[in-house]
């Protein structure tokens, strides 16, 4: 079942913050005492480090155990372990080792110093998702570029034909680091929930672009065609939110 998408405006980037990292403890809690492991896909920048560090804020009040829940990211860059690009980096100073995510459950894309080229880290993670995320995700988080990409998905870009591989490997992204690794629009499609984090008066265009799918095409606004399987919501601040 897939329906409207869900549009929430919060004043700003704070409470958009504060909102999203509640909803995500409440549903992270629902799926554990219906017996499920949450499986959660994690994205970067700075709206989710607010996010980030609103779930290291709130999550220590034993709502959620966090043995038993599982991570993972909907795009990396394909740079060294230690870079600071890293969103897997970013996630774990801000939440992830202090609130005590078993190293098991956290699925990283492997980085430059595990393997030798971008297209092998898509193929090892592709393969972790086979082996641990077949079951697919409980609540899948992206970010939306000016542009109105989402994971590394870039408008005009070959990799949004993708209809086979669960994960491909990224060149000369339009924004650096320019070698990523991103799922694809059919592995992004697995979600019970998809929700959408957008911030900033710089990316109203896009919203309103995706958010109105007659009017453009995949190729062109990449945010336009992730949906939930169950729910689909829209988390905006008021600038973001400016042009619908």
């Amino acid at each position: 079942m897939t329906t409207e998408p869900l549009i929430e405006v919060h004043d700003d980037a704070a409470a958009l913050a504060t909102a999203v990292a509640g909803e995500l403890l409440v549903r992270i809690a629902d799926a554990q005492s219906a017996g499920r492991v949450p499986a959660v896909v994690l994205t970067g920048g700075s709206i989710a480090d607010a996010v980030h560090a609103e779930v290291a804020r709130l999550g220590t009040s034993g709502e959620v155990d966090w043995s038993r829940v599982a991570l993972w990211w909907g795009d990396e860059r394909f740079v060294a372990s230690g870079s600071e690009d890293r969103n897997a980096g970013q996630a774990r100073a801000a939440f992830i080792d202090a609130l005590g995510v078993p190293a098991e459950h956290v699925h990283e894309v492997p980085s430059s110093d595990d393997v030798a080229s971008a297209e092998e880290a898509a193929e090892r993670y592709a393969a972790e998702l086979a082996e641990h995320g077949a079951d697919g995700f409980e609540v899948l988080m992206l970010g939306v570029g000016p542009d109105g990409h989402v994971a590394s998905l870039f408008p005009g870009f070959d990799e949004l034909e993708e209809q086979e591989r669960a994960v491909v490997a990224v060149h000369d992204s339009p924004k650096p680091p320019s070698d990523r690794v991103t799922l694809t629009f059919p592995t992004l499609g697995r979600a019970r929930s998809t929700w959408f984090l957008v911030s900033g008066e710089a990316k109203a265009d896009a919203v309103a672009r995706a958010l109105s799918p007659a009017t453009t095409t995949p190729a062109q606004t990449p945010a336009s065609v992730p949906r939930g399987q169950v729910e689909t919501t829209w988390f905006l601040d008021r600038p973001a939110a400016s042009h619908l």
